[in-house]
């Protein structure tokens, strides 16, 4: 993952923070004020360029991991930490302001500022099991309960059971919450459950008696240890973020009402997917840590947020982000979400976590510790058909999300290469191509898709008026501001090439897309989502379970653009849909273990066959 200069190589092998993944995307990089870049990657489609300043190469934030608590004062586990700081900093104060954060509810720890040999000096000591550098990680509907069988319609499913999960409180870790969206309304919620010890935090557009409610219950921020990493403060200006639990970048609200938000009714993105948008379990409570800045999230912030977490009372823990592979060995200590969610679980709190959106490669699993709930994402029966009629009034069939105009028959363009030549794929395609102005676009591509974004951005500069790409298997879909961008098969892709070839003024008319639900629209494992077999451990399987994580309406902060709903598609999406589900089961049987949860989640199932219709 990492870039550098020979120059420049030593000074990386001291830098002790990795980089975690928040979601499917582009490049995050930190360079140090030795001038060295560290480069990482986003789970595809969620994340854009974000540069960190790293000031200080000898004195690094460290986690101090000391196990389970010894007592419950908290006070004094505070006071304990200090001493053992002190003893190797030589003063209180130099404690106080080396030391980040004290952890002390459902475990007990700290982070400080140190040097390597501090770091060593503490580790030698009575009392500390492990001191590990901090790191960094980043992130990875209408429709897709009915097709997991929790409508809302039906009388008798788990959903109806259990009150719509009524009074189950899932938190949150992710980037903060959009207060003001419709899916955090309280509407039909009764008082704020009695054993709830947690808050909201007042910060930057983020008033807590305007932005929390009886659905909203806690909403707090961690960045401490993040702006410690820096070594300067976070300018929230720079990245667009809030110093609050606001949410900038939407993928935090995305999750949060996939996991439990309130019924909306009539939501759609420009007329597609139509219906009414909810959480899985819709009368529980929402607690939002974020722990997300822009795209990354340092460990120390994490593990703070499991800590008050555990304190605050929570009944699930949805988390939709994790490291870059490769996976730490188990000997190494590395991953603090290990720590935290081990923790979370032995207080009985059940833990879901994303697997990572690097398959279809085999054993690129990540969050593989036995004791969370580990989730991959699949496609659900539910497509965007968009049919393509050729000049010669044939019809072919895409998927796609065009909801803009048709503007009828467009002369179809594709370039032609030597034949020694390679052929030209979609990716390499750019804004200089003015051939492609006034014309739609047929292009191939055979590698991972991730260039997509970026092409279509170059074709639609040069004045195209539509694209449709062909590709096995097919990819996730997007909306691009309302001009075609339809994906189709190689065999339907070649079916066009072909008439394109035979005929001397080809044109093509893309007709806008329509919904399918049902049988017709078949389901599978989506390609991005990580396969195992684990890569620490091949016997404990990983992932545990698989859910809805592609094309998932959810949603999102308002834009010019934006009408607060949006689709999204990742292991991120997939995993909230689990802890909507595990608080539903928390609510029917609140004296169930983590570990029961899991065990119903993962060992039943049925088939569903549900009716095919189209949502015009």
């Amino acid at each position: 993952m990492m870039e550098a200069t020979s120059s420049t190589s030593s000074l990386m092998q001291e830098a002790s923070s990795t980089l975690l993944r928040l979601g499917p995307g582009s490049n995050v990089g930190i360079a140090t004020s030795h001038r060295f870049q560290q480069r990482w990657h986003c789970r595809r489609g969620e994340a854009s360029d974000i540069f960190l300043t790293w000031a200080n190469v000898e004195s690094k934030v460290h986690i101090v991991y000391m196990g389970e608590r010894q007592h419950n004062d908290i006070e004094l586990t505070t006071s304990s930490h200090h001493d053992l700081l002190s003893s190797v900093l030589g003063s209180r104060e130099a404690s106080v302001d080396s030391m980040i954060y004290s952890y002390r509810h459902g475990f007990s720890g700290f982070a400080a500022k140190l040097t390597d040999s501090q770091a060593q000096s503490i580790a030698d000591l009575t009392g500390v099991v492990h001191v590990i550098p901090n790191r960094f990680y980043k992130r990875q509907t209408t429709r897709s309960w009915d097709y997991l069988g929790l409508s809302s319609s039906s009388p008798t499913n788990l959903l109806h059971e259990t009150k719509l999960g009524e009074d189950a409180i899932i938190g949150v870790f992710d980037s903060g919450v959009w207060p003001e969206s419709e899916s955090f309304n309280d509407e039909g919620l009764g008082p704020i459950p009695s054993r709830w010890k947690g808050f909201c935090q007042k910060g930057e557009h983020f008033d807590p008696a305007k932005n929390c409610n009886r659905k909203l219950i806690g909403a707090r921020f961690f960045y401490d240890g993040l702006q410690a990493a820096l070594g300067e403060p976070f300018n929230v200006t720079e990245f667009n973020e809030y110093l609050s639990a606001r949410d900038s970048v939407g993928h935090g609200t995305h999750t949060a009402s996939t996991a439990g938000g309130s019924f909306v009714h009539n939501v759609s993105f420009g007329g597609l997917a139509y219906g009414t948008a909810r959480g899985g379990a819709p009368h529980a409570r929402l607690a939002i840590y974020k722990v997300l800045w822009h795209e990354a999230g340092t460990s120390a912030d994490i593990l703070k947020a499991f800590d008050e977490a555990i304190h605050d009372g929570v009944d699930v823990l949805s988390l939709s982000l994790g490291l870059d592979l490769p996976l730490y060995p188990e000997i190494d200590k590395r991953d603090l979400i290990d720590y935290g969610s081990f923790h979370a679980v032995a207080n009985g709190i059940t833990v879901v976590c994303s697997a990572g959106n690097s398959g279809p490669t085999a054993q690129t699993v990540e969050d593989v510790a036995p004791w969370v709930i580990t989730v991959g994402a699949t496609t659900m029966d539910r497509s965007f058909p968009t049919p393509i009629m050729l000049g010669n009034n044939r019809t072919l069939m895409g998927q796609g999300m065009f909801n803009g105009k048709d503007n009828g028959f467009v002369k179809l363009i594709y370039r032609e290469n030597s034949e020694l030549e390679d052929p030209i794929r979609c990716e390499s395609l750019s804004s200089n191509d003015t051939w492609v102005a006034g014309k739609i676009v047929l292009c191939f591509t055979i590698g991972d898709g991730q260039g997509l974004v970026s092409a279509a951005t170059n074709v639609f500069r040069a004045g195209a008026l539509g694209m449709i790409v062909a590709s096995n298997p097919t990819r996730n879909l997007f909306q691009y501001a309302g001009v075609p961008f339809i994906f189709v098969s190689f065999d339907v892709g070649t079916q066009v090439l072909n008439y394109f070839r035979s005929t001397r003024d080809p044109k093509v008319r893309l007709i806008p897309s329509k919904t399918y639900i049902g049988k017709r629209a078949t389901t599978s494992v989506a390609m991005f989502s990580s396969r195992g077999p684990n890569s620490l451990s091949p016997a404990i399987l990983k992932p545990d379970i698989a859910a809805p994580g592609v094309d998932i309406l959810a949603a999102y902060p308002p834009s010019s653009i934006i009408k607060g709903y949006v689709f999204s598609s990742g292991t991120s999406m997939a995993a909230p849909h689990v802890s909507g589900i595990a608080a539903l089961l928390k609510s029917l049987h609140p004296d169930w273990s983590p570990a029961a949860i899991r065990s119903a989640l993962v060992s039943t199932g049925r088939l569903t066959r549900a009716r095919f219709f189209i949502n015009e």
